[in-house]
């Protein structure tokens, strides 16, 4: 039986999460192989007063991939996923794990399709990390990940241990990935006004997005999550209380011009909600403004 000092794992997808992941793994001596699109000689996190250096190279052709991983940690953005689908082809064997730390609900009939041959698990990303101007990623927050209680979360346990990025197994793994959902959703008006954290100080933009949060949260509860009343105003608060500067991937997305994560983030509150018959005004109008500012014309 594998262990986490021998198991093969590979990133595929050196981004802010990955980056941070990947750091996680150096440090005790699980140095990942890494994959992506952009040839680099190695990956910087900084954590604070701490710099990790990880080396690679990074990959660029899965066609160079000799030998099948134990471990995959996908963390490319959902826009991206089939772009991804001759890492998942060339790593994976219908023993490798293939742990998704990607944002949404929907991420197991997405990559389902790219990986069939392996066990796919999905996990919810609760830390800050932020690409820099550099290159290097900055790591604001504890890094932690929720995973449900399934037989290959083990696996992402076991190659975690120790590390800097913890992992939370939950039996109720549905309502943890709404409640996340939920803070992606709102996170979506940072990039319709191009503002961060700081916009959440506003009396005007927290009645918004507290009243957008209260029309997540009835869609989540229908969809089976088990949500308190209390969530939407724990979100905003959470969001009042960062740094005024603390951005989201949404806006940086926003800001280089790249496609956005909307409808895994938004859409999907509206989609779900029409199978509900339950009303989303304000969804409906976040929704069309987010896929207008990403997929255009104009």
């Amino acid at each position: 039986m594998s262990t986490a000092t021998d198991t093969a794992i590979a990133i595929v997808g050196p981004g802010a999460i990955g980056t941070t992941v990947a750091a996680a793994l150096h440090e005790v001596g699980r140095t990942p192989l890494l994959c992506g699109r952009t040839p680099r000689s190695q990956l910087t996190l900084q954590d604070g007063d701490r710099h990790v250096v990880v080396p690679g190279p990074v990959r660029t052709d899965p066609g160079q991939i000799d030998r099948k991983m134990g471990l995959v940690f996908l963390a490319v953005k959902a826009t991206q996923t089939e772009m991804a689908s001759g890492w998942l082809a060339a790593l994976c064997s219908p023993d490798t794990v293939v742990c998704m730390l990607q944002n949404g609900v929907e991420q197991m009939e997405t990559v389902a399709m790219h990986a069939p041959p392996a066990r796919i698990v999905p996990a919810v990303v609760w830390f800050p990390a932020q690409a820099q101007a550099d290159g290097s990623v900055r790591l604001r927050g504890d890094a932690r990940l929720s995973l449900p209680d399934v037989p290959a979360s083990r696996v992402v346990a076991e190659a975690l241990s120790g590390t800097q990025c913890a992992v939370d197994i939950t039996a109720d793994f549905p309502s943890v990935a709404w409640r996340k959902l939920l803070q992606n959703a709102v996170a979506g008006l940072m990039a319709l006004t191009h503002r961060r954290a700081g916009m959440f100080a506003r009396p005007d933009i927290a009645q918004l997005s507290l009243a957008y949060l209260q029309e997540c949260l009835a869609v989540a509860r229908a969809e089976g999550a088990r949500l308190g009343d209390d969530v939407p105003q724990e979100i905003l608060a959470k969001f009042q209380a960062s740094s005024a500067d603390l951005s989201t991937s949404i806006l940086t997305d926003r800001e280089a011009g790249r496609p956005l994560e909307w409808d895994i983030r938004n859409g999907v509150v509206s989609r779900r909600a029409r199978a509900h018959g339950i009303p989303t005004p304000i969804s409906d109008i976040v929704v069309s403004l987010l896929a207008a500012a990403s997929d255009g014309p104009g």
